[in-house]
């Protein structure tokens, strides 16, 4: 084992405090007060001056580079309207149909038709369904028909006999929704449809259109066109007036998978734009120009950029956030466009990048607030100017919200994966005052699925408070990142292609004897916990290795991904035609008769994401197999419980181990 951060962090000042033996209540769990990036908030730069204004406590504050001051009432409604998001008040979707400036634009259901709105279940980074001009002359729209996908049965009970919500659910290997992209144009109040399509088969009409952006003249529009196969974009060219396709600028291809999920970004001259992409391995930034031909390729390295931010007064440097200093923190950076320079504006300690940072930039990007946590560091907000040697200003250090608590240590650290070469990052908490000789209760909380870091140079190591309270009563509580999770590279995530379940289990049971090594972790009781995906890999974990895991629970699980969504499930399994041994391998239905012991599996009744028949057929499976399970359902919560219900899910949680795990 290689440790990463000898970080035993105590959070208690004195042994007085920790004398006391705090601990957090159950209604604390939900207590955002408790979370010290709620401390400061608000932060902005005032339009077109270098006075930043944020709000700390009950006071809003302006600092104009020199002093600070408290905002009077009349500035503090001002700076209140300035958080407010700009309401699009010239688009309404009404019953379905979509209305600009109070114009009939298109009629539609609503519900086989869909307007305007998010498509593609919001997957490929798709989060909108309008898409304005830069001179907001002209709209684009998603046009969704979903017609031929079946319904599926969602049922509320609340209602005096109980009645059909029926969704829209393209399950993996099953027909898929129609997508097209409209162009209102409001000057000549005319509409016309992108021609996206090279006829009209099925295997045109089934495309992803993604990553929608206009050009700055308003002449074109930009679409990252995907298969159904996700393993072909096409980066396309459109007539905004006519609606032809001009060209097609590049393409991508890879024979696990492509997903662009960041629209094309064009620089303050309009004749070139940067465009996000894994082709070397991990996510970059190259420049094209307009014509389509590769300019060069700006960042490289084994690291991640993980967000654009904005381009400097010059056009000549950008700034992005990127993991190359710190595989679990995130810096700022800003680059050189032509020589791809690196410099790293969020140093905290000695020059060294470390922590997690988030920046607000003023317009011209001269200046900027630097707001960052680290794993010992509550929150921090740092006043600095780009090419500054450190903070002008700190405006702000959170107190730390838990100090009069008796607090866990966090530790993260690297073990090795199961293939013996890749490092893995692993956060471990451990019960305050823990005792030399006495062996702890463990609980394994795991994900592991895509688009997912658990463990993180951040506060807490990224833990939350739940996690928190587990060890406030004796638990050892491990969370490892293994092989398929996020910013690591296309090979680290992808390498679970048509095999979901194989190389994570194998990972997570690698951070498993790294566990078993540790004096003070008691073998005979370690438990699982997960949700969604990590609800998966719960299950998988517990019918593996029955011998292992005392106590699980999942939440939400996958159990069959055949009954998954079509443009995530394909995107990692391909079809259930194309790869019936990989879903077969990755059913945990035929796996319900290894079940031995304690597993509670938790679902919200009216899921729309991982929908309750995954669960439902479990439970089938192991009363025909004769196994027991326990269950327990959320009626009126769809895949994450929330509100007051997250605190009783907690308890519910707790309570299973107290009583199956810690006996």
């Amino acid at each position: 084992m290689k440790k990463y951060f000898a970080l035993t962090v105590l959070l208690f000042s004195t042994l007085a405090t920790f004398g006391q033996d705090k601990v957090l209540d159950w209604k604390q769990l939900m207590d955002y007060s408790l979370y010290p990036q709620r401390q400061i908030r608000g932060i902005i730069f005032e339009p077109g001056t270098e006075r930043v204004m944020y709000t700390r406590g009950d006071e809003t504050y302006v600092f104009d580079g020199k002093v600070t001051k408290v905002l009077t009432p009349e500035q503090k409604d001002e700076y209140e309207d300035m958080l407010k998001p700009a309401a699009d008040k010239r688009v309404e979707t009404k019953d379905g149909s979509l209305y600009v400036d109070n114009k009939l634009v298109e009629t539609a259901d609503g519900y086989n038709i869909v307007l305007g709105e998010s498509v593609h279940r919001n997957e490929f980074g798709i989060n909108k369904g309008i898409f304005w001009s830069p001179r907001k002359t002209r709209l684009a729209f998603y046009r969704m028909d979903q017609s031929m996908v079946k319904d599926y049965p969602i049922v509320n009970t609340k209602a005096r006999e109980a009645e059909a919500k029926p969704i829209k659910y393209p399950m993996a290997g099953m027909k898929s929704h129609e997508v097209t992209i409209g162009v209102y144009n409001t000057i000549t109040m005319k509409k016309i449809y992108l021609q996206t399509r090279k006829d009209e088969s099925v295997k045109e009409k089934e495309m992803y259109l993604t990553n929608i952006a206009w050009s700055p003249d308003e002449k074109y529009i930009y679409v990252a066109k995907i298969n159904r196969e996700q393993n072909h974009m096409w980066m396309e060219q459109y007539n905004s007036t006519t609606g032809k396709r001009e060209k097609v600028l590049f393409e991508e291809k890879n024979e696990r998978y492509v997903e662009p999920v960041d629209a094309m970004i064009f620089t303050p001259k309009g004749d070139q734009f940067l465009w996000f992409s894994m082709r070397d391995g991990y996510k970059h930034l190259y420049l094209y120009n307009t014509d389509g031909n590769l300019v060069r390729q700006v960042t490289k390295g084994k690291f991640e950029v993980e967000g654009f931010i904005g381009f400097d007064q010059s056009g000549e440097n950008i700034f992005v956030y990127a993991n190359k200093d710190n595989l679990v923190g995130r810096d700022a950076y800003k680059v050189n466009l032509k020589s791809g320079k690196m410099e790293c504006l969020t140093k905290p300690r000695n020059g060294k990048p470390y922590g997690t940072h988030t920046i607000v930039m003023s317009d011209d990007r001269t200046r900027y607030v630097d707001l960052w946590s680290s794993v010992e560091m509550p929150t921090r907000a740092d006043y600095r100017i780009v090419g500054g040697s450190g903070p002008e200003k700190t405006l702000h250090t959170s107190e730390n919200p838990l100090e009069k608590y008796d607090m866990p240590s966090y530790d993260i650290g690297t073990i090795k994966a199961a293939d013996g070469v890749t490092d893995l990052y692993y956060r471990l908490i451990t019960p305050p005052g823990k005792k030399t000789g006495k062996k702890y209760p463990t609980l394994v909380y795991v994900y592991g699925g895509p688009h997912s870091q658990l463990v993180t140079d951040s506060w807490m190591a990224g833990a939350n408070l739940y996690f928190t309270f587990l060890a406030q009563h004796g638990y050892v509580v491990f969370t490892l990142d293994n092989r398929g999770t996020d910013n690591r590279g296309f090979e680290f995530e992808s390498c679970i292609h048509r095999q979901v379940g194989q190389n994570e289990l194998a990972d997570q049971m690698a951070g498993v004897d790294f566990l078993k090594s540790l004096p003070y972790v008691d073998q005979d009781r370690i438990g699982v916990e997960g949700w969604s995906f990590g609800g998966f890999m719960t299950i998988t974990m517990k019918l593996a290795h029955p011998e292992i895991f005392k106590v699980a629970c999942a939440g939400g699980p996958v159990i069959d991904w055949k009954w998954y969504e079509v443009m995530y499930g394909e995107r990692y399994m391909d079809t259930p035609q194309e790869n019936p041994a990989g879903y077969e391998k990755a059913s945990l239905l035929s796996k319900a008769k290894d079940l031995e012991g304690k597993l509670l599996i938790i679902h919200g009744c009216e899921d729309n994401t991982v929908v309750w028949q995954h669960s439902l057929e479990f439970i089938e499976r192991c009363i025909n197999n004769y196994k027991q399970v326990d269950y327990f359902v959320y009626p009126h919560h769809e895949h994450n419980v929330m509100g007051k219900e997250r605190v009783h899910l907690y308890k519910k949680m707790f309570d299973y181990y107290e009583d199956y795990l810690k006996k």
